[in-house]
């Protein structure tokens, strides 16, 4: 049976955190991912730690930004330790941040393996985390995360499927195409058009648009372990969770 984490960016708006914990161990998640917000410190990683014990719930991967892995490594990897994981991924770049042409994409890929390399050698996996942009094309016909990855051989691949759909691109062919450098997966719906306006678009997973029982064969078979549960801006974060997970769990 698949086991299923939850980033808990999901509940940012919603609290406490030790509530929600409860309620996702309640509900049969086995872990969650975190964000660098909750623990922008090691002594916010050590409570984050014992929140999460107290829940029974793991935390195997999270998310921290560049400037951070590339300016201190040893804290992210303090941090990492401090909760249990074994993944550290970088999740975003900013837009006035984002290089315009293919050699741009080159030079990020070739800064990220340097980046990580102190992290790999202490037994983390490294990795990076879509949005839409790395699935739009440039001029010269490159997708930005074909580069990053190409550039970057030892970069694992947390690929977020709804961005990438929104981006206009088709997720089964990605996987097919990217599959075997994918090693996790965020599991987010996009509702029907029109709908969903105050929750920017977004559906609980099995209420949308995407075909997610098709979808998660597609990624089980290319090997991906880890299914991360997620939502960017839902209305009700403890309804999300419950209908996310009892659709999952049917499949």
């Amino acid at each position: 049976m698949t086991k299923y984490c939850y980033q808990l960016y999901s509940s940012r708006n919603f609290g406490p955190l030790p509530k929600s914990l409860g309620l996702l161990a309640d509900l049969g998640y086995d872990s969650v991912e975190g964000y660098d917000a909750l623990y922008a410190t090691p002594a916010m990683a050590t409570r984050l730690r014992t929140d999460l014990d107290q829940a029974g719930l793991q935390m195997k991967s999270g998310h921290f930004g560049l400037d951070m892995v590339e300016s201190d490594p040893e804290t992210v990897g303090k941090t990492a330790r401090i909760l249990g994981m074994d993944h550290v991924i970088v999740p975003y770049l900013p837009e006035d941040r984002r290089p315009n042409d293919n050699a741009g994409w080159q030079a990020l890929g070739a800064r990220l393996a340097k980046v990580g390399k102190p992290l790999i050698a202490n037994g983390y996996s490294f990795g990076w985390h879509n949005h839409d942009f790395e699935f739009q094309p440039l001029a010269d016909g490159n997708f930005p995360i074909e580069t990053i990855l190409n550039s970057a051989p030892d970069l694992v691949f947390e690929f977020d499927v709804a961005w990438a759909t929104r981006a206009g691109q088709d997720p089964a062919a990605w996987i097919d195409r990217l599959g075997h450098r994918i090693t996790a997966a965020h599991v987010k719906d996009i509702a029907p058009d029109g709908t969903a306006v105050d929750e920017d678009g977004w559906a609980d997973v099995g209420h949308g648009v995407l075909d997610w029982t098709g979808l998660i064969a597609a990624l089980r078979a290319k090997g991906c372990e880890r299914f991360v549960v997620e939502h960017d801006n839902p209305g009700d974060d403890a309804r999300f969770a419950r209908q996310s997970i009892e659709f999952l769990a049917r499949i």
